[in-house]
């Protein structure tokens, strides 16, 4: 039964780290770029898009397909930077509880 004791403290911990990551995920942008930064773009924690910056240069009917393209890799280089915070965030809200095995069944977190 101390085991169970133990395994409940360390679920309601991991709870809250979450809740508390959650949040923190919310209030965070991050910002990716393409283009030598002609496109930027950012997006939140959570990546959800917030707000795309394209350098007038590229406004032209001409240089349509490279900015279509610029646009895809800052999205791809703003969600790179994403899921490395949101793991570096993970790992700190279960940092410390024992987990054996780690998550079931490749369970992600936090979403």
């Amino acid at each position: 039964m101390k085991n169970l004791g133990n395994m409940l403290k360390q679920a309601q911990q991991m709870q809250t780290r979450m809740q508390e990551m959650q949040a923190k995920l919310e209030a965070t942008e991050v910002e990716g770029q393409a283009g030598a930064g002609m496109v930027k773009l950012s997006l939140t924690g959570k990546g959800d898009l917030k707000r795309v910056t394209i350098d007038p240069s590229l406004m032209s009917a001409d240089d349509r397909e490279v900015l279509e393209d610029l646009l895809v890799a800052a999205h791809a280089d703003a969600k790179q930077k994403v899921e490395a915070m949101m793991a570096e965030e993970m790992q700190k809200a279960t940092a410390g509880l024992n987990i054996p095995g780690g998550l079931p069944g490749g369970f992600k977190l936090p979403f």
